[in-house]
Order: structure tokens, then sequence, then C-alpha cells
């Protein structure tokens, strides 16, 4: 059983009530690190909990929502090792796991309602890192996180 670290700020909570059910009915295990109140709160704090739990094996993949999943997704990157994605639509969520290997899917609950949100999550979760050539990308990538934090 994989285990989903879920984030969410004031913007998202009324959509976490429908989505976090419906990854346990996957038969997902969530770790709710989002927030349950609907005055405002600062995203950042969450998509940081998200990606932290990822990178610390807590969990397998992650899931950070905000208004626009934008301003989480930068938060969650700031997390050493952690690759995350905004996807509005499932083609985006299958490709940034297949070609990415992305282990934190952010969405916006201003831009995608639930049904449109399920679709995305079950691409993301269902599909694996291909591997490859794509291993090389990834590695590029990663090459350039961590010689930009050999300047601090």
């Amino acid at each position: 059983m994989k285990t989903i670290a879920w984030g969410n700020d004031h913007t998202a909570v009324e959509l976490k009530k429908e989505l976090i059910p419906y990854l346990e009915s996957r038969g997902y295990r969530v770790l709710n690190l989002g927030t349950d109140e609907t005055s405002s709160v600062d995203y950042p704090v969450y998509g940081e909990k998200v990606a932290m739990a990822v990178k610390e094996g807590k969990a397998d993949l992650g899931i950070a929502v905000c208004g626009t999943g934008l301003g989480i997704s930068l938060a969650a990157n700031k997390v050493k090792g952690i690759r995350a994605c905004v996807c509005s639509e499932p083609y985006t969520a299958k490709y940034s796991r297949l070609h990415n290997d992305c282990r934190v899917l952010c969405f916006g609950a201003r831009v995608v309602g639930a049904e449109l949100a399920k679709m995305i999550m079950d691409e993301f979760l269902e599909t694996e890192f291909e591997g490859g050539r794509h291993s090389r990308r990834v590695d590029m990538i990663m090459e350039i996180e961590r010689r930009s934090g050999e300047e601090e």
C-alpha cells in the first residue's frame, strides 16, 4: 500500500473533504498534513510539509493543493531532492511521473474541480517512472540543483 502525503491550504479544505476519502477508497494510506481551517493560512508551510514527508520516506508520493497549485509547488520544489509539478489535466500528470519521476503532484483548488482532480491523481499515482533515457535527464536536473546549492 502506497502512502500519500497530502497538504493543502485554506482554499482546498472543501476539495480535500472529497479527495482524501477517494484516495483511501482506492487503497492508499493518506498522511494528512493539510489545514482544516478555512481562514487564510500560508501555503508554503504545507508545500514544505508534503515535500519533507516524501524526502524523509514517510510517504511514497505527495499531493499538495493551494488556489492555483503554483505557490505550493514552488515551496515543495525548494526541498532538496524533490521534483514537484503543477498539473491541471491528466496527460501532464502521467508524463510528470513517466519521464520526470516527479514525486509531488500539485494542482489548484480554484482551477480544477473534484472529478478532474480525481483523474489527475489517478494518472499520477498509477504511473511509474520509465527510466532509460529519462534517467539521464532527471540526473541533469538534479545536477543543476547540486551545483546551485554550492553557491550558498
